[in-house]
């Protein structure tokens, strides 16, 4: 007898920290494509970032892994912060379709700026091959541009893109980081655990930031 293919989505990200716009977008995903699992990967060394300016890995993958404990549907991987140099999407997926079973299909869920930076990605060619692309975006933000470019992605490479439009998205790590270091607000923006954590261990503040008690 045949079995059934394993649908999982894949989320990437530095997540620094996590938010709740996550969480929205990967649960949103996994319902439109009926997917059985997302797995959330915080990211290691992405070859886009300067490694000075994130986060250590330990505390994003320990924030993550409070954002996502709750939901049966959502696990959360070490691959990429467990793999030593530059971190490429196209070494994650084959490491990962190598470590599950054969019938497993992977939904690569990104944003819109990634998708129209796709051709300078790794491997994009074998990267498109080895997983299917969800493009994410948030209500008004460049479509028709985005449209345009999947289109042209598409038939380029003979594979599918799918698009989902998420309101969450417009709340952003950027403005969470920004928040806190001017000591402003950010509750109901990400998980009160993901809050707790980040004040407990004093992530985001200005370096002068001193303790009243």
């Amino acid at each position: 007898m045949k079995e059934s293919t394993i649908k999982y989505g894949i989320m990437g990200g530095t997540f620094d920290p996590i938010h709740i716009g996550h969480l929205v977008l990967a649960e949103e995903v996994r319902n439109k494509l009926n997917l059985d699992k997302i797995i959330f990967i915080p990211s290691g060394n992405p070859p886009h970032k300067d490694s000075k300016n994130v986060t250590e890995p330990i505390h994003r993958y320990e924030m993550t892994l409070l954002a996502t404990i709750s939901n049966p549907n959502f696990e959360i991987s070490s691959v990429e912060i467990d793999r030593t140099g530059k971190t490429y999407t196209v070494d994650t997926i084959k490491e990962l379709r190598q470590k599950c079973k054969t019938n497993a299909e992977f939904y690569f869920i990104t944003g819109a700026d990634s998708i129209l930076d796709l051709p300078n990605w790794k491997n994009v060619n074998e990267l498109l091959h080895l997983c299917k692309f969800v493009a994410a975006t948030r209500p008004g933000f460049k479509l028709k541009k985005m449209e345009e470019k999947i289109k042209e992605l598409e038939e380029l490479h003979n594979k599918n893109i799918y698009t989902i439009i998420v309101t969450a998205l417009q709340i952003s790590s950027t403005d969470i980081r920004n928040r806190i270091r001017d000591g402003h607000s950010v509750k109901y923006l990400l998980p009160e655990s993901v809050e707790d954590y980040i004040y407990k261990n004093k992530l985001y503040f200005k370096k002068n930031y001193k303790e009243c008690w």
